[in-house]
């Protein structure tokens, strides 16, 4: 288990912003995870835990505490149940799944970060979620200071959310276990519009497992949503904001300024999301509300290729970063009346 002191944590993370841990700790197995947490919490040590970076936002002032960075491996393919260590990089391990044949997460694929993460945010993109393939998760619970299994209906999953989100001090996930689906190297049923019109087959096809995954990382190079060193719109967290999902009430309020600010005739994005509730796109507020591709001037903008996704153009600071969040958080309310809700966690910071 590596240690350092007063270690750089900007590099760790995506944005490459943030200011230094007070002690950052390096864990390769699953022993040395909960020996590092257990240490922590004895201490009273506040702890930070870091996998891919992809979705964190640190302060400028950093982390007074331990960070402690998963870096642990594992991948074992049986049939089709699969089991992640919580280090193992995502985007890798979707595409050693297609090379297997096996369907269930193909269109996640180009997702940064690590496999520990995918529960708590239930990662989702392009017609499916982790949610829909998971059957168990391994973690340390650090309330009854002991390692756990749960199930996928004890991780409570929804819309970019779980058990783990909603109890962020609760659980260090360690590993994760998915059971996917033999359909002879076909995808699963394609499920999202976009993705179908670019395979050119209806919502409900199949194609190639293959086939699909090098279509979904396509269309997320085009967005600059797949890491490139050399592309500062990759320099973020990918989707900065969640998608709001309104109440009826609060949906016919929001319609009503839509077709006060943009015309009768404008429909915005809806999408049924159960309970009476409609979710739309944050995007499509964002740019209505004047945020367009590549708006600011200063070294923190919205990146070139997509509204949705705040970027790093390389010398941006987290307080350059946060202030054109709450610019644009500000502007979508004033214009629509709707409060968007930031994706990635903030350390030292709120938005």
């Amino acid at each position: 288990m590596q240690e350092l002191h007063d270690a750089p944590l900007a590099p760790l993370t995506t944005f490459r912003l943030g200011g230094p841990a007070t002690r950052l700790v390096t864990a390769t197995t699953d022993a040395e995870v909960v020996a590092a947490v257990r240490a922590a919490d004895e201490s009273g040590t506040p702890l930070l835990v870091i996998g891919g970076g992809s979705n964190l936002v640190i302060g400028d002032r950093g982390f007074d505490g331990t960070a402690l960075r998963i870096a642990t491996t594992g991948f074992t393919l049986d049939g089709g149940t699969l089991e992640l260590a919580a280090g193992e990089n995502w985007s890798d391990a979707v595409a050693r799944t297609v090379e297997a044949g096996l369907a269930g997460i193909e269109c996640l694929a180009g997702i940064p970060g690590s496999a520990g993460a995918t529960p708590i945010q239930n990662v989702g993109a392009y017609g499916q979620e982790v949610s829909s393939t998971i059957t168990e998760v391994v973690a340390y619970d650090r309330h009854l200071g002991e390692t756990v299994t749960l199930t996928n209906a004890e991780c409570a999953f929804s819309y970019r959310h779980s058990t783990f989100k909603d109890q962020p001090d609760r659980y260090v996930v360690l590993r994760v276990r998915f059971a996917l689906e033999d359909a002879g190297g076909l995808s699963a049923p394609i499920r999202y519009a976009e993705t179908a019109r670019a395979l050119g087959v209806g919502p409900g096809d199949r194609v190639p497992a293959a086939k699909a995954r090098e279509t979904v990382l396509a269309l997320r190079a085009g967005k600059g949503m797949v890491l490139d060193p050399a592309d500062h719109d990759t320099w973020s967290a990918g989707s900065f904001f969640t998608n709001p999902i309104l109440t009826d009430e609060d949906y016919a309020a929001f319609l009503a300024r839509v077709q006060e600010r943009l015309g009768a005739d404008t429909v915005p994005p809806a999408y049924p999301a159960g309970d009476g509730r409609t979710k739309t796109s944050a995007a499509w507020l964002i740019d209505k509300a004047g945020f367009t591709k590549g708006y600011g001037t200063g070294p923190a903008r919205i990146s070139t290729k997509h509204t949705l996704a705040l970027t790093n153009r390389g010398a941006a600071t987290t307080e350059d970063l946060v202030a054109l969040a709450r610019e644009v958080v500000a502007g979508v309310h004033a214009a629509f009346g709707v409060t968007l809700v930031n994706e990635p966690v903030t350390v030292g910071v709120t938005i």
